[in-house]
């Protein structure tokens, strides 16, 4: 059994638990916080970090790699796309939501909005919490541009760069990071990821002592 090594609010785990779902692929949860630097996480990632999938001796770390492995061992569900220019537009989005839209929106929101409130019992910066926010409001800009012109954000098909996205947009919008208004195409898009009993599951998860918005897990929201 597979064994994946995270915690609710890990938009790399939840990554990789939307991809592996839907390949149909069962996941235990073992809770980890990277921040408490563990010896048994370092011994599984050197780097500290989550997630990562053990099986027996077979250890894999980093969301990119999982991902890889699996769409390398698990004909079912494809999630790069059919065609050398789908899997580049895929890569490329799903780089944009691992690297840019982590870096500008999720880790921020995590810094100021959960670490400083659970564990730093700090208040949060403002003017972090608004940067990041303004930052959010130009990702979904573009998520309105692509969708536009697209039914799935890479393409005609449900792929890799909707998982990547879903799970980068499922933590800001725990947090009360993102307003929808004004963004219909990223809202239906996400409204029907969130009714797929794939990502149903991650909607469903919570971090103690905070609790998300009413919102948060209604399909019309």
């Amino acid at each position: 059994m597979w064994r994946l090594h995270q915690y609710p609010l890990c938009p790399f785990s939840r990554k990789v638990r939307f991809a592996l779902a839907a390949k149909g692929i069962a996941v235990e949860l073992v809770t980890e916080y990277p921040w408490e630097s563990r010896d048994t996480l370092i011994a599984l990632n050197p780097a500290g970090q989550t997630p990562v999938l053990q099986n027996g001796s077979l250890v894999l770390v980093d969301s990119a790699a999982i991902c890889d492995y699996f769409e390398e061992t698990v004909a079912r569900t494809p999630l790069l796309g059919s065609s050398p220019e789908e899997r580049a537009e895929t890569r490329r989005l799903v780089a944009w939501f691992d690297q840019k839209f982590y870096r500008e929106v999720t880790s921020p929101m995590l810094g100021e909005r959960m670490y400083k409130r659970l564990f730093a019992r700090s208040a949060p910066d403002a003017g972090t919490v608004r940067d990041a926010a303004r930052h959010g409001e130009a990702h979904l800009d573009y998520l309105d541009f692509l969708l536009e012109r697209r039914r799935w954000l890479a393409g005609p098909a449900f792929g890799l760069a909707d998982v990547a996205a879903a799970a980068q947009l499922s933590v800001v919008d725990y947090l009360g990071g993102l307003e929808w208004d004004g963004h219909e195409p990223a809202k239906t898009w996400y409204s029907a990821l969130k009714s797929r009993p794939t990502f149903r599951p991650l909607l469903g998860d919570r971090m103690e002592g905070l609790p998300p918005p009413v919102h948060y897990d209604k399909l019309d929201f």
